[in-house]
């Protein structure tokens, strides 16, 4: 067991037993039980996808009781709560969630980037060398794997300290948001493969899909909602707190603008388009809830003294959200269905398991602007060009030092120069950023540029937005400049809005613990989902996660440690 005092750690005799050869299965057994929780059976870790912390004040008074509501009035809520990264999306998010590190120690610095050894765009969770296989989806489908997220997660820790007894399972419709929250070696991970309905796997985890995720998948879960209609949860009236059904700045989605939504992707049978929709519905999230209860129920998670982890994450919330934006109805809606989903979770795990024996931590991975042309009505914001981006560069350095495609890559506000051809011209890569950063700051809805020369060696603003651009910067992976907007701006034109900037509206979230060891109170000091992992950590009197910056949250905690 693992004891924390004075920021010192000492492993107890029963620990060091244990490094002994010829130690009894019993013995083991004994002692995994000592390095859990006796009051905690399960933790389930729950991120909703761009879920931003003022969802909860704005539709409060419309939650039930056993959802939302729950969690505000029972759990320890952390009100101002905010990403310490400049990048806020998905893969980023997950990946701090359980190892309290953000992507300047997580490795994973979007949901994909630029890999200058394979010239080409890899994906936060993609098998690049192709050693992998998906399992349960059609022949040829991309795999996914955790190798790319560097450091444990709380479940690779609960398993060392267990000799791997300890269960850790992710679920996401997303395979970054199902993988990364669980870590390298848990006991498995399943995702929604938009060509066949099914959840599946990678051979990463095990040779063959479990035999209770192929009969799930065999019951057809996603096609029952074939032709079903997503009307408003509410009576009409009940929605005039958020923007016009019809707004004139929402863009038409292939699938319509108004309530009520038929969900059959245009076909006459269930199929991808049929997926793709359905993809980003409010029925999505009650397919993986489904999933949630028969992991718990086929796994046994929960079931004797040693904690396990199971981390579920709500993927339809962010898909409807860009399509909509923060201020829409269709937001409000799936706000609304959401709180209901998880009053019937927290329902099944008080019947099935006891909700003494549970801790719940609840964040999001981001949050989302407002739609650019909602903004403007007040003066602000606007969108961004790549192409603008790129032109600007390519001109400066042209100019300055000779034709050349001087831009391999630019997305999420990386910029990837071409290095061959600086070395080629004699010239040094901080020489060539520096023209490149001047340029970039020469253009409109640019609040900063800082170049990988200047966070290598340090040389960054000390000011909050400086530091959380050194927080998101891996220099392995990052590009040659980071390019952050303006307040209100963004790159990108593929969605009504999008995320992953260092403002409020995309780093507040959620941050809320309830269960078993859980002091009820609402805490508005500065915190983030960086801490949620050491603060179970302590709970759990386990080891951090091995990159692990954030803070324990002890008032969260009945026992401060």
């Amino acid at each position: 067991m693992l004891f924390r005092k004075s920021r010192q750690w000492i492993v107890a005799p029963v620990c060091l037993m244990l490094l002994c050869a010829g130690v009894s299965a019993q013995q083991k057994r004994r002692a995994a039980k000592l390095t859990s929780a006796k009051s905690v059976k399960l933790v389930v870790g729950i991120v909703i996808d761009q879920f931003r912390y003022d969802y909860l004040q704005r539709f409060e008074d419309q939650f039930g009781e056993g959802g939302f509501k729950r969690l505000l009035n029972n759990g320890a809520v952390f009100t101002n709560a905010n990403y310490i990264q400049a990048s806020t999306v998905t893969a980023c998010g997950h990946a701090t969630f359980m190892t309290g590190a953000p992507p300047a120690l997580t490795g994973i610095i979007g949901n994909e980037w630029y890999d200058r050894a394979l010239g080409k765009t890899v994906f936060s969770v993609s098998d690049d060398k192709g050693q992998f296989k998906t399992l349960g989806g059609k022949e040829g489908t991309r795999t996914a794997t955790p190798q790319k997220l560097l450091g444990t997660t709380l479940g690779d820790e609960l398993r060392l300290a267990t000799q791997g007894q300890a269960k850790v399972i992710g679920l996401s419709f997303k395979d970054r948001s199902a993988i990364l929250p669980v870590g390298k070696r848990p006991n498995g991970a399943y995702w929604f493969d938009l060509n066949n309905g099914n959840f599946v796997s990678s051979t990463y985890y095990f040779g063959d899909l479990p035999a209770w995720v192929k009969r799930f998948n065999q019951e057809s879960h996603a096609d029952k909602y074939f032709g079903a209609k997503w009307e408003r949860l509410l009576p009409a009236a009940a929605y005039e707190r958020s923007a016009p059904d019809d707004a004139v700045y929402e863009r038409k989605s292939r699938f319509g603008f108004t309530f009520p939504y038929t969900i059959n992707g245009g076909s006459d049978k269930p199929g991808p388009a049929f997926y793709a929709q359905y993809d980003a519905s409010p029925f999505a999230n009650e397919n993986l809830l489904a999933l949630a209860k028969a992991a718990i129920e086929n796994e046994a998670l929960g079931a004797d003294d040693i904690t396990d982890v199971l981390t579920i994450s709500f993927s339809a919330n962010d898909l409807i959200g860009h399509t909509y934006g923060p201020y829409s109805q269709e937001v409000q809606d799936i706000t609304l269905r959401t709180d209901r989903l998880l009053a019937d979770l927290f329902s099944y795990l008080d019947k099935k398991i006891g909700l003494q024996n549970v801790v719940v931590a609840l964040t999001a991975d981001h949050g989302v602007a407002p739609a650019p042309e909602q903004v403007k009505e007040f003066g602000y914001g606007g969108r961004l060009e790549n192409k603008a981006g790129i032109d600007a560069i390519q001109a400066a350095l042209t100019q300055r030092f000779g034709e050349e495609k001087w831009v391999l890559y630019f997305n999420y506000g990386n910029v990837y120069l071409d290095e061959a051809a600086i070395a080629r011209r004699k010239l040094t890569v901080a020489e060539v950023e520096a023209v490149a950063q001047a340029a970039v700051l020469g253009l409109p809805g640019i609040a900063e540029c800082l170049t990988s020369t200047q966070l290598r060696q340090g040389r960054v603003p000390a000011t909050p937005l400086g530091q959380r651009v050194a927080n998101s910067f891996y220099q392995q992976r990052n590009g040659n400049l980071i390019v952050v907007p303006e307040p209100f701006f963004f790159f990108g034109d593929i969605s009504l809005t999008t995320h992953g900037t260092p403002y409020s509206y995309d780093t507040h979230v959620p941050v809320i613990f309830y269960g078993a060891g859980i002091k009820a109170g609402q805490y508005h000091n500065a915190s983030s989902p960086a801490d949620i992992a050491p603060t179970l950590a302590t709970l759990l009197k386990v080891q951090p996660p091995s990159n692990s910056i954030g803070h324990v949250l002890d008032q969260a905690l009945l026992n401060r440690q």
